[in-house]
């Protein structure tokens, strides 16, 4: 890289940032520094010291009180020189310095090209790159951790070894292709069985996709029912607020209300909608179609049922209403009516996961759904070590082109086609690995990872 670039780093709100800091990456950043940081006294401008004193527009005056640190390349994030202002937050102070390092010949760096060059600078594969994105985006300790294991290099590790295997069981059989009068001749059976274990591995890789997923996007689960079964009753137990209102007139809940928990380290929003009934009033309808849309969209959806009432042909239409959409039935107010009974009339259709005793307004048989939803999405006795590795969508569909090319290098074996047709289909899952951590990455490919980065990083 010939230019240097420069942003705000932090996360400005205007009168409330204490701290904020103004980054730039390449040939000329110490040259700019040195032209606006005024250091106090004798301090030595050092690799990685950190300097105090005056943020300074040559061309009028102090800016700000504040700190720098210079990082020379290649022990820097972008293994370019680096230089970081650190200054006092609010809009105004970061403006100025950002445009003070424009006039000096810097350029303002667009969404992620600070991890981008430290991409394209060796420093990290593309793997770590989407570790970096997830771990700044990542709201629960779980995410940060899985995020954290990626910037560590987990991922990359586990797929440069698949990759290096392919690429070994490739030089194998092209060597016979090129060379074969001088080698003993290939062992089919030994070939077929390295591919096979290159593709239970790839599966296996492939099966954290959806943990993964979840962990990044959280869940949406759509609290439904009839009026009054307890619907908002378990919203407010559950987010442990007044978050809606409770009464004993039937279609109080107008609307959707929404809340956000982590459960068990899993980002959840919370839906509670409106009692699907037949409504004479308009505002009433409106809220009943926009908890249909509710239900279309959720990822879970949980049909709250009052056990006193039992379970009614009105549940049954509910459940018609809810489609595929994975469901677990609530069983509310279990402390007035045995819940066997209802629960035995509980129909079990294919998208049905469970079926819970509840009491929402005392709060009791929180823990058993929380344990249900996190034993649903591939959560519930995963420890730490578990999480190290997660692939996201796009190293999914990677993943998922390899292990299809390795089945049908594996085909064209079993079938007996000679050894050229073995390496067109290996050929292709090497390539599809090679792009997944970046070692045969297309312009494409870089593009749609990096415009997903916020300025400054």
């Amino acid at each position: 890289m010939t230019d240097t670039i420069a942003a705000i780093a932090t996360a400005v709100v205007p009168q409330q940032g204490s701290v904020a800091m103004v980054r730039m990456s390449g040939p000329a950043a110490l040259a700019i520094a040195r032209q606006m940081f005024r250091a106090a006294g004798r301090q030595p401008w050092e690799s990685h010291r950190v300097l105090y004193g005056w943020i300074v527009d040559p061309a009028g005056g102090e800016l700000d009180e504040a700190l720098l640190l210079w990082m020379q390349g290649p022990r820097s994030y972008t293994r370019e020189d680096v230089v970081e202002f650190h200054c006092h937050g609010g809009i105004a102070v970061v403006q100025e310095v950002l445009r003070v390092c424009g006039a000096l010949g810097a350029r303002l760096a667009e969404p992620g090209e600070f991890t981008l060059r430290a991409f394209l600078n060796g420093r990290i594969d593309l793997t770590q790159a989407e570790g970096i994105l997830d771990l700044v985006g990542a709201r629960t300790d779980r995410a940060a951790r899985m995020a954290l294991a990626a910037v560590r290099g987990k991922l990359a590790q586990a797929l440069k070894s698949l990759r290096a295997r392919c690429c070994d069981l490739l030089a194998e059989i092209e060597a016979r292709l090129d060379f074969g009068e001088d080698l003993p001749p290939l062992d089919p059976a030994a070939i077929a069985q390295g591919l096979q274990d290159l593709q239970q591995e790839a599966q296996a890789l492939l099966a954290t996709a959806d943990r993964g997923a979840c962990l990044r996007r959280g869940l949406k689960v759509a609290i439904v029912g009839q009026p009054n079964a307890g619907k908002s009753s378990l919203l407010n137990a559950w987010s442990r607020t007044d978050r809606a209102i409770v009464t004993p007139l039937p279609g109080t809940t107008r609307d959707v209300v929404d809340s956000h928990l982590t459960v068990g380290g899993l980002p959840v929003q919370v839906l509670d909608t409106a009692g699907i009934r037949e409504a004479d009033d308009e505002i009433e309808r409106l809220g009943i179609a926009r908890s249909r849309e509710a239900v279309r969209t959720a990822d879970l959806v949980l049909l709250v049922v009052d056990a006193s009432r039992g379970w009614t042909p009105a549940d049954d239409r509910i459940l018609q209403e809810i489609g595929d959409r994975p469901v677990m039935v609530v069983l509310n107010k279990t402390d007035l009516a045995d819940p066997a009974p209802v629960q035995g009339a509980v129909p079990a259709p294919p998208n049905l996961r469970a079926v819970l005793p509840m009491v929402a307004a005392q709060g009791i048989g929180l823990e058993a759904l929380e344990a249900a939803i996190l034993q649903h999405v591939g959560l519930g006795q995963l420890t730490a070590a578990d999480l190290e590795i997660a692939v996201n969508e796009r190293q999914r569909a990677g993943l998922a082109q390899a292990v299809a090319a390795l089945g049908r290098s594996q085909t064209a074996i079993a079938e007996g086609l000679p050894p050229d047709f073995w390496s067109i289909d290996l050929r292709a899952a090497q390539k599809a690995l090679g792009e997944l951590t970046g070692e045969d990455a297309v312009e494409a490919v870089l593009d749609r990872i990096f415009q997903r980065f916020c300025l400054g990083k």
